[in-house]
This record gives C-alpha cells, structure tokens and sequence, in this order.
C-alpha cells in the first residue's frame, strides 16, 4: 500500500505560525519531483511542538494541497492511547490515506502494553496504520514477535523501522512475511532494508534531495541494482548530514539555504551551531543543491 520515497516532511514556520504558503510549495516540488507519498506532523514535522489545532490543520492542509495525487500518510501517535485515538480518529476525518503511529514514548509501555496500544487505536479508527519503531526516541523497543502479533490486524499494514538494526528488520520481515510492510526510517539504512526485502523509506533526505531519493527506489524496482546502490553511496553524506545535530534541525537549515523556507524553529529546536552549519553547506554545494 505504502511503499517508495515517503518523504517526513517539514513543518515550514513563519514569524511563529506554520507557513502554508511554504508549507504548499514544497508539496508541490515533491510531487514534482517524484516523491511518492508525503508525511505531515511526523518527527521531522516538528509534531512534538504543534498544539492540537496546528498539528489538525497540517494535516488537512496537506491532504487539500496534495489533491489524491499521491498518499498522505499523518503522523498522529502519542504516548496516551486516548490522545492518539483522538488525533488518528482527525485525521481520517480530513482525508489522511493512513496515519504513522509512533510507539508510547516515555512511560515506557511493555510489550503487552505496546501490543494493546496499537490494537485500540486499530479498532478506533478504520484506516490504515503504519507502526512506528524508534528507541532512541521512545526508550522501548517494538519487537519483532509484536509486530508479528500486530500484522495479524487487518488495518495495521506497516511498520516504519528506525533501530538502526538489520537483525532486528531481517527478523521481522521473517516471521511476517507479506503481512505486513517494512519501510526504511533511517536513510542510512534504506538500500540494505530493500535487499533484505523493505519497499520504502520514510525519510529525512528526501526533504532536501527528493528527486535523489525517489530515483534509488525506481531504479530498484526496474532491477538496476548497480544503479541504485550507486545513488546510495551518492546519498550518504547527506544522510549523515541530515543528522549532524537534532532532526529536522539540518533539514530546515538546508531547506533555508536552498531558500525553500524560512529558517525558523520552535524551542527546544534552535539553529545549528556554526561549525555543523559549514559542514552542512558543504555537503549540499557537493551534491550541487546551493
């Protein structure tokens, strides 16, 4: 259902409000440029910052503006089973084709607890579901035999992985086989997931190199590996950019160098330090972005 370059785009901020305006033009370039499915208010969407009414209009905002020309996946998890009910329940009422569930953060859930979360929300809200695994964020890992028990669900279609672990992602894709659909959540990781049998990334570069990002997956799919091992390599510094300090800290900074947006944030977030800045330049003057 969801597979490709699903880029976790940005949340654009002009003088504190979320810039639509900005927020609109980049929707359009990734369309253009052949994105194929786009992520509002996820990590890199700065979710944690939006109040409820900014985190639903971003929501409907982008499905308005992307017009069902591809899939637009909402970023609607929190650590409170009822808020992430709530949150998922608007979004499918303002179109979303899906929503991206991050596990609980900080309460720290077990494995029962992590499987029961996603089981409420799945039969809250019939819409389709894409698990989201990132440790470093919630300090809990959603293991691969959860995910199995979680696969059996119908709505539940698939699972963002971002443990950094190819053990961990070859297990899952083992036990659930076509159950259920394993995207890439770190860039780094992205072409070893599709050989061990992933269909997608949902990224961070992608915001900066769409186009880049998008070809590695179609020249996978048509069979050219060498191709699209050689945009992997291609990829990499700006991979490792992407994450020089805090996503979507670099992000937002290359989308203001390639005057895309404004360079703005919502503390905690600040700017880059002017070291990580330079560096950050120097990769996208490398891959001819500025």
């Amino acid at each position: 259902m969801f597979k490709g370059s699903i880029v976790a785009i940005v949340t654009p901020f002009k003088n504190g409000k979320v810039d639509e305006k900005a927020l609109g033009d980049l929707i359009e370039w990734h369309i253009k440029e052949g994105t194929n499915a786009i992520v509002p208010c996820g990590t890199t969407g700065e979710s944690a910052t939006l109040d409820y009414d900014e985190h639903h209009r971003v929501i409907r905002f982008t499905v308005e503006a992307v017009n069902k020309r591809v899939p637009v996946i909402a970023g609607t998890g929190a650590n409170a089973t009822d808020e992430t009910i709530m949150i998922t329940r608007e979004a499918k009422k303002s179109g979303a084709d899906g929503a991206l569930l991050v596990s609980p953060y900080y309460n720290k859930p077990t494995q029962e607890g992590i499987y029961r979360h996603y089981k409420a929300v799945a039969e809250a809200v019939k819409i389709p579901i894409v698990l989201y695994n990132v440790p470093g964020r919630t300090a809990s890992n959603i293991l691969p035999s959860t995910v199995a028990r979680l696969a059996e669900i119908r709505n539940i279609v698939a699972i963002k992985e971002a443990t950094g672990d190819m053990k961990q992602v070859s297990e899952v894709i083992r036990i659930c086989g076509n159950r259920i659909t394993v995207l890439s959540g770190d860039d780094f990781t992205t072409f070893t997931l599709l050989a061990l049998g992933g269909k997608g990334a949902i990224s961070v570069s992608a915001n900066v190199a769409p186009k880049l990002v998008s070809k590695m997956f179609s020249e996978w799919e048509k069979g050219n590996i060498q191709q699209a091992r050689k945009i992997h390599y291609q990829l990499e510094p700006l991979n490792a950019a992407m994450f020089y300090e805090t996503n979507p800290i670099p992000a937002k900074t290359a989308l203001a160098m390639m005057k895309k947006i404004k360079e703005e944030f919502r503390l905690p977030l600040c700017e880059m330090a002017p070291a990580n800045r330079e560096k950050l330049k120097k990769t996208l003057k490398s891959l001819k972005l500025i």
